[in-house]
Formats: structure tokens, C-alpha cells, sequence
């Protein structure tokens, strides 16, 4: 089954790396259940309620390649 996450919609290069890798990728605030979030940091307070009732992986790509974010959402999946 393919794993689905949310990427917030400012994250581009981000969005369309992951797309590349064969992830579907939809809109962080669509509603959607997904396997990680992908945020920029200005939703962290927000996503931090989101992430106990989810589940899933939030990651914080301030500062981060595209390649960076995979692998941090891939890390996480194994733990």
C-alpha cells in the first residue's frame, strides 16, 4: 500500500521530491489521514495536538534538502 503524506503547501521542492519517490503527497491541511506530516515549522504548535490524536511522524523541514526530509520520514517509520 502506498504511504501517504502531508506536505504543507509552501514545501514544493519538497512536495514534488516526494511525488518523484512514488509517495502520495496531499495538502497538509485536506483533511486526509497521512503516514508523516511534513511541515515548514510555523504549524508546529497546531500540529503538536495532531500528532498525539495521528500517530504519525511530524517533521519540521526548516533547514532541510528534500533528500533530508525523506530520510527522516523513512527513520522514523522504523522506529
Amino acid at each position: 500500500m502506498q504511504k501517504i503524506i502531508a506536505v504543507e503547501e509552501s514545501l514544493t521542492p519538497i512536495r514534488k521530491y516526494l511525488e518523484n519517490k512514488g509517495y502520495q503527497v496531499v495538502g497538509l491541511h485536506s483533511g486526509r489521514e497521512a503516514d508523516a506530516m511534513v511541515i515548514s515549522g510555523g504549524d508546529e504548535n497546531m500540529l503538536g495536538m495532531q500528532t498525539v490524536v495521528h500517530n504519525v511522524p511530524v517533521i519540521d523541514a526548516r533547514g532541510m534538502r528534500p533528500e533530508d526530509v525523506l530520510r527522516a520520514i523513512e527513520g522514523r517509520w522504523q522506529h
